[in-house]
């Protein structure tokens, strides 16, 4: 079993097309339900009493939602605006509601789970959600700069007790202070002792490193991207989701979980919120890999 921890969130997105608001968001609502689509499930999250029963019943589509706790109030909300490239997003409004100072309670039938994805999310709260669990084979966790600038002794902690850290280009280089991010990648596997580091490079792909070895998987090239709200959470959903339905923590599982990742990111930004991802299934997802495969065979 897989069990995603991290945030959930209602999103108003302005896009230069189209503005949305109330959209399912937050990253382990993406993450959730991208790894849904390979392996059984567990979603350990907070959402408050106006979190709307569709979007629950999407959720429980993909998830087990034994883990969702629903907290009296206002659940986290966000507000963006992207520019006409959609390649910059600037933050307008951040009300973390019942998301903060969330204890996460992890479920007994989530402690067994081998594979664990820490989303994006407080650093302090993913430790003690990590802490919950008695017999992980592999876990994952991402970050951004919020947390590398403001709880940065918290992250290196948390990147110590992880097999992965998954993370962005730009924030690679911030939390490594180093431009070349084959660099970036050694000091963070040197220093802090993760295994794995995958950094995302949005529609370019992603680079995987491990020890020595380093994997690149080109992006999935798409005409009219509609909104990349939550794509780099999708990616790394389905990457672990792809690497615990074959039980598998090998460098070689990552590298073949890579398209199956960089599939369901391009689902992720084909339609508002969730709803790109939402009606890609599996058959959909698989077709696009046969598709991605001819496009990057030599």
């Amino acid at each position: 079993m897989l069990t995603v921890f991290g945030s959930a969130v209602l999103d108003t997105i302005r896009t230069p097309a189209r503005t949305v608001r109330g959209v399912m968001g937050g990253a382990a609502l993406y993450a959730g339900m991208s790894a849904g689509l390979f392996a059984r499930t567990g979603l350990v999250a907070a959402v408050g009493t106006d979190f709307p029963s569709r979007h629950r019943r999407v959720l429980a589509s993909r998830m087990d939602l034994g883990g969702l706790a629903t907290i009296r109030g206002r659940t986290f909300r966000y507000e963006c605006r992207y520019d006409k490239s959609l390649a910059s997003r600037e933050s307008l409004r951040v009300e973390m509601n019942v998301a903060a100072g969330f204890r996460p309670e992890i479920p007994e039938a989530y402690r067994r789970s081998r594979f664990v994805y820490l989303a994006n999310n407080d650093p302090e709260q993913n430790l003690e959600a990590l802490a919950g669990f008695d017999r992980v084979r592999f876990s994952m966790c991402d970050t951004i700069d919020y947390w590398i600038e403001n709880k940065r002794d918290a992250l290196v902690k948390l990147i110590r007790s992880v097999d992965a850290l998954v993370v962005n280009e730009w924030e690679a280089r911030m939390l490594a202070g180093e431009e070349s991010l084959a660099r970036c990648a050694r000091h963070v596997m040197r220093r802090w002792g993760a295994s794995y580091v995958v950094i995302k490079k949005a529609e370019h792909g992603a680079l995987a490193f491990h020890g020595d070895e380093v994997f690149a998987a080109p992006g999935f090239l798409l005409e009219k991207p509609v909104d990349p709200t939550g794509a780099g959470d999708a990616f790394a959903g389905a990457l672990i989701g792809r690497m615990a339905a074959g039980n598998r923590a090998t460098f070689a599982a990552m590298r073949k979980a890579m398209a199956y990742a960089n599939a369901a990111g391009s689902f992720a930004v084909e339609g508002y919120g969730m709803g790109g991802l939402a009606r890609a299934g599996r058959g959909e997802v698989e077709e696009r890999v046969a598709e991605y495969a001819r496009m990057t065979r030599p």
